[in-house]
């Protein structure tokens, strides 16, 4: 199918009701051949730790299994929550991803946690405030670069085929878009968790972008989007997504609620308001309405690229969304 810009998917294994953690993670493997399949770009999985919902917290390992499985997408991590992790150990496991898989391995990377303050402590989490280092640390570990004086110039990470894993910088602010205009990279703006700053942010990653590992600029938008065959099938589908959030809110941790809970669930006042504003950047309708918003949102931020992230209950409902969103932006 030939579209405004290419299509990805970002996964975050969602562990529904009723299913257990390894039908989530065989889900996700089993998405990422259909999205081959629909000529998706990309099949990215998040980092998540202490999130009973979702299943993915080591896309390394998920990146591997999918890439076995597949023949041509592209795999990795959306993302690698860098202060969590030391960077040689991060340039390591992408560089063996990538020897395995030349030229398909993504390696994205942000500052954030993915998780609560006790988790992160538990990861033995960095201080995020240097994450600009770490960051400039991965790049040298992977494609070389370090000054001759430096104390890990002398480190030689292995791993190191012909081809490298591609680096993108992830972010939802516009201190990400800057950083990542300024070293050169790739961009990724997380509009899966709000659209509010999306035009900004690209914008500001557009003028001042500096060419480096990249010689010119290139954007990626993840955003939340449900298809389905009506507005009516896609809202009931995306309810249960909004009660999942306003249970997590509260601290109440469990897996995603199926589509008829969300449908009985006696909704106060106060959590439709809540759910309303969650909610207020999905996009979700029949595949004409979904893909007239799509190409609105790729004009208006100027996107090279859309990420398709989505809270869905059921397997087939999520494949067929893939479908219907890839239908409606090449009508």
């Amino acid at each position: 199918m030939s579209h405004l810009v290419p299509l990805s998917v970002l996964d975050f294994a969602v562990i529904g009701a009723g299913q257990s953690e390894t039908t989530a993670l065989q889900q996700s493997v089993e998405l990422a051949k259909h999205a081959e399949a629909l000529g998706y770009l990309r099949f990215w999985t998040s980092e998540h730790h202490n999130m009973p919902p979702v299943a993915s917290t080591a896309p390394d390992l998920i990146a591997m299994r999918v890439a076995d499985s597949t023949k041509r997408i592209k795999v990795g991590a959306g993302g690698v929550m860098l202060p969590n992790h030391a960077p040689l150990s991060v340039a390591e496991r992408y560089l063996t991803l990538e020897a395995f898989h030349p030229n398909r391995v993504d390696l994205g990377v942000g500052r954030a946690p993915g998780t609560d303050g006790v988790a992160a402590h538990a990861l033995r989490r960095a201080d995020a405030s240097h994450y600009a280092q770490h960051l400039a640390e991965l790049d040298c570990f992977i494609n070389g670069g370090f000054p001759a004086h430096h104390p890990y110039a002398q480190i030689q990470t292995v791993p190191k085929g012909p081809t490298r894993p591609k680096l993108f910088v992830l972010g939802s602010s516009l201190a990400s878009a800057q950083l990542a205009a300024a070293r050169g990279y790739p961009f990724g703006f997380a509009g899966h968790f709000s659209l509010d700053l999306a035009v900004a942010a690209i914008r500001s990653y557009r003028e001042r972008f500096v060419p480096g590992s990249m010689a010119r600029p290139y954007a990626i938008l993840a955003a939340n989007v449900i298809a389905a065959e009506t507005q009516e099938k896609a809202e009931w589908i995306a309810r249960a997504g909004k009660l999942g959030y306003i249970r997590l809110a509260r601290g109440r941790l469990g897996p995603l609620p199926h589509p008829e809970e969300a449908a009985a669930h006696p909704w106060s006042r106060e959590e439709t308001e809540a759910a309303a504003a969650f909610s207020a950047s999905h996009i979700a309708g029949d595949a004409a309405s979904v893909g007239q918003r799509l190409r609105a949102l790729i004009r208006e931020t100027g996107a090279d690229e859309l990420m398709i992230n989505a809270t869905i209950h059921g397997f087939e409902d999520r494949k067929s969304s893939l479908e219907l969103i890839a239908e409606g932006l090449s009508a």
